[in-house]
């Protein structure tokens, strides 16, 4: 009874250990989630924020456990080859948005957007519905990066030690980014208590962090939409690199390998060498499929913020 009890605690040691190893290989791209998400919540009442990043993370749950996870413990056992391409649409999406959303920054259609948009209230069921629907689309891509990446380091194991791992990594990644991203989005509530009561001290803090709050929101904001060229780029990359095409991945080595010799930094220095020309490539690829979308007549793209305001001048038409 002793030696099965010693045999099982070393399995669930393995796993747990197999668990930790995986997440931190997919930690960069935890972080670009934990970047993305805070700006589907933006412009609702403080009331609705945590339960749509709670609506939120159960979808991104779902895409995890009943979707992802399964087809890439699939494949990887009997297809492994097909996991590059199927990522790499993945990564083609991302860079598609993310390039969409800059495009639209430059030209002015946000600020377009934001003088003409309905007050929140008018539509805020659609507008909510079509905002969490957007953001577990997205969290879709951003998701599967995060299982093959993790998956990919367990390679070797057997295939129930790995699904369990998986699954754990899967769980606790996400309590970690949603966790993160209703701390984010809280932050000004927190702030405000601390302002309105106790020392000195806390109240200066508490109004440092009321006055900081929107600025922060518009920083993450646009943080988000370059993570999503960062991280669809390096989907490409890398993807390219394992479909046997190793040219662009080797030159951005070669690019950051100078660097990386730099006393104390020179580990920052080539992961910032490869995020800004993975950011590049991401634009680029996402700049020229923005353009074969709009040139076909089923392809122009709309975000969640756009529909809403269809929404909106729906409504108001029909109350005249």
């Amino acid at each position: 009874m002793a030696g099965g009890l010693a045999a099982l605690l070393d399995d669930v040691a393995m796993i747990a250990k197999m668990a930790s190893s995986a997440s931190t290989k997919a930690l960069g791209v935890v972080v670009d989630d934990s970047a993305v998400t805070p700006r589907y919540v933006h412009g609702f009442s403080p009331a609705r924020e945590l339960p749509i990043i709670w609506r939120i993370a159960k979808g991104s749950l779902r895409n995890k456990l009943v979707f992802i996870l399964p087809a890439a413990l699939v494949l990887s056992q009997f297809a492994p080859m097909l996991l590059p391409p199927i990522l790499m649409l993945g990564g083609l999406y991302l860079s598609f948005e993310g390039a969409e959303k800059l495009l639209e920054y430059f030209s002015g259609k946000h600020k377009e957007k934001t003088e003409h948009a309905a007050p929140v209230a008018d539509t805020a069921g659609d507008r909510e519905e079509l905002m969490v629907r957007g953001a577990i689309t997205t969290d879709f891509i951003l998701s599967a990066e995060i299982i093959v990446i993790s998956l990919s380091s367990l390679a070797d194991a057997e295939f129930w030690p790995r699904a369990i791992a998986m699954i754990l990594v899967a769980i606790g990644i996400t309590a970690l980014v949603y966790g993160v991203v209703a701390l984010i989005v809280k932050m000004d509530d927190i702030a405000l208590r601390l302002e309105q009561g106790g020392s000195g001290a806390r109240q200066a803090l508490g109004r440092g962090l009321v006055n900081a709050m929107p600025k922060v929101m518009s920083v993450l904001s646009v943080v988000g939409v370059i993570a999503m060229l960062w991280v669809g780029g390096h989907i490409l990359l890398s993807g390219s690199y394992n479909l046997g095409w190793h040219a662009p991945y080797d030159l951005v080595h070669r690019l950051a390998e100078p660097v990386s010799e730099v006393a104390g930094v020179g580990g920052f220095l080539a992961w910032l060498v490869d995020t800004v020309i993975s950011a590049i490539l991401g634009f680029l690829v996402g700049l020229l499929a923005v353009g074969v979308m709009h040139f076909l007549p089923f392809g122009h793209h709309r975000d969640p913020h756009e529909d809403t305001e269809r929404v909106a001048i729906t409504t108001s038409m029909g109350s005249e």
